[in-house]
């Protein structure tokens, strides 16, 4: 009973939060659309990197924005490119664990990616 139970709960889970690993920049990874997408939080400062199909770095266009779920309420953090593969934006306070973040981005060579991150 343990074990179905345990199945059914891992079946739950975006399939993302499963797949998130490590990244170069100590950040956690998951792949949109055959690219690598990391974040790192530091303090209230939110930073995405994008790497293209071949693992190398990649740029964003303006427009680009994260949604933060945390403690029941729902914020969205405008984020800025920045070289040479990144996006910024200033969270309100520090991501707590169990926040969710869906990373929405224009890619420069237009592709889009949408990502989705467990802390």
């Amino acid at each position: 009973m343990k074990r179905l139970a345990l199945a059914v709960a891992l079946s739950t889970l975006p399939l993302s939060a499963l797949a998130q690993a490590k990244g170069p920049n100590g950040g956690i990874v998951t792949v949109s659309d055959g690219h690598d997408v990391e974040m790192v939080s530091n303090g209230t400062e939110l930073v995405i990197y994008l790497f293209d199909d071949d693992k190398k770095p990649t740029s964003g266009r303006s427009g680009a924005r994260a949604i933060v779920q945390e403690g029941g309420k729902t914020t969205t953090v405008q984020l800025t490119p920045a070289a040479p593969n990144r996006l910024v934006g200033t969270l309100s306070a520090p991501l707590g664990a169990g926040a969710r973040v869906v990373v929405s981005a224009t890619l420069s060579e237009g592709h889009k990616v949408q990502a989705r991150f467990t802390k």
